[in-house]
């Protein structure tokens, strides 16, 4: 491996600041240099399916797409329970066939979570799906620009403020169905690097996570300084929600947990089929 700085992409989120705070500060010794990009999930994903930088914080659901050039490294992602994405709007109880849903991406774990709970919880199914960054959508709900939204992140603590109201919570669906964990984001890199590189990539990210828990405060002027609109104590109930043992390490239930999701989509045709060792770690 050469000395040149990785190009790692993440979002400005609490969870993924608090997360690689350490790697990209050369906190962690022996880690290789980080060049880092801020971007929301929607461009992340499109990095990704372009082959663009070394390391990426994807939605799993996009997975099914890149994972002939990528692989899924087994830590610094965030899987979790209760802590799904939900849908929102104006009102309580409205039913949403027909009616058009804003969702920060469509190639997202929270859109795919939506389609598979839509499929049996919309009769006739909904109308328009419109894109946006995730911190536009609760906005957009208040303002009447769309019908619902599908909410990530944060805003499962601050909807109310905007006036909305929960019509669904995905996970709550997606963990009384499998039992599971919900697989929300992934970090991935270029299998070219090679085995031994992303075996390294590894140990760094797991070494971070673990450096952020041992010192929270280090991090904090670099997550509050990237936190879009956040109070401290959002970020604090951000960073506790997602950043978890399967952030240290998949494990095998969050392995099944990613398989799980995957296959239920492929069997419904929301994603091409994902062959179960193209999830292996090298």
């Amino acid at each position: 491996m050469t000395d040149t700085a990785l190009r790692i992409a993440y979002s400005p989120c609490p969870n993924d600041t608090f997360v690689f705070h350490a790697w990209a500060h050369g906190l962690v010794p022996g880690a290789p240099a980080l060049d880092v990009t801020f971007a929301d999930i929607d461009v992340t994903n499109g990095m990704a399916e372009r082959g663009e930088l070394d390391v990426l914080k994807v939605s799993y659901a996009v997975l099914p797409w890149v994972l002939d050039e990528y692989a899924l490294l087994p830590c610094g992602g965030a899987l979790g329970r209760g802590c799904g994405p939900l849908v929102l709007a104006r009102e309580p109880g409205v039913s949403l066939t027909g009616r058009t849903v804003a969702v920060p991406s469509d190639r997202s774990t929270a859109y795919l979570l939506f389609r598979l709970w839509a499929a049996t919880a919309v009769p006739g199914g909904v109308g328009d799906v419109v894109v946006m960054p995730f911190h536009e959508i609760m906005p957009a709900v208040r303002d009447g620009k769309v019908d619902a939204g599908l909410v990530i992140h944060e805003a499962r603590f601050t909807y109310q403020r905007y006036g909305l109201h929960r019509l669904a919570d995905m996970g709550e669906h997606w963990e009384s169905t499998t039992g599971l964990p919900i697989p929300l984001g992934a970090i991935i890199a270029k299998r070219s690097l090679g085995a031994p590189t992303l075996r390294r990539l590894a140990d760094a990210a797991r070494a971070s996570v673990r450096h952020a828990w041992a010192d929270p405060e280090a991090s904090r002027s670099y997550v509050l300084a990237h936190a879009q609109e956040m109070s401290p104590t959002v970020a604090d109930q951000h960073i506790a929600l997602y950043v978890n043992d399967f952030t240290e390490d998949l494990g095998e239930e969050g392995r099944t947990a990613a398989r799980t999701l995957l296959t239920h989509a492929a069997n419904g045709g929301l994603v091409p089929p994902v062959p179960p060792a193209a999830l292996a770690f090298p």
